[in-house]
């Protein structure tokens, strides 16, 4: 089964929050592809820098870009045009456009608890794992 993570779902295993052990649990399955865009590792990134400071987002994205099984996807032009497709449709930050566009690129379920995703995500018939409340 293919996967995109979404910052919150970094976010959730980073700091310990809902959802840590299921995003865990798919990153411990052998079968599982994982994916995670490039603009939601950056989203993260600053969301720790605010939280904790330079050097542990620092820590954060070179703790993120050493697992072997996450394949980060750059922001190349189409996919920039198809997020931002999604983003004119409303409703959704810029970067949660990303992860999700990347998600009905490759066929993969997006891993989320941000709430403005579980509409969007049904919208283009994109499934969705919810690891929030």
């Amino acid at each position: 089964m293919r996967y995109v993570l979404d910052s919150c779902a970094l976010l959730a295993l980073a700091e310990d929050e809902l959802g840590a052990q299921t995003v865990a649990d798919i990153i411990l399955d052998e079968k599982a592809e994982l994916y995670l865009s490039a603009v939601n590792l950056g989203e993260a990134y600053y969301i720790v820098l605010q939280r904790r400071g330079e050097e542990a987002a620092a820590a954060f994205v070179q703790g993120v870009r050493q697992e072997d099984k996450l394949t980060i996807a750059e922001a190349t032009w189409p996919r920039v045009k198809a997020a931002a497709r999604i983003k004119a449709g409303g409703g959704l930050s810029y970067a949660d456009t990303f992860g999700l566009g990347l998600a009905q690129e490759l066929g993969a379920c997006l891993v989320t608890g941000d709430p403005e995703l579980q509409v969007a995500a049904t919208k283009i018939d994109v499934e969705l794992l919810w690891i929030g409340r």
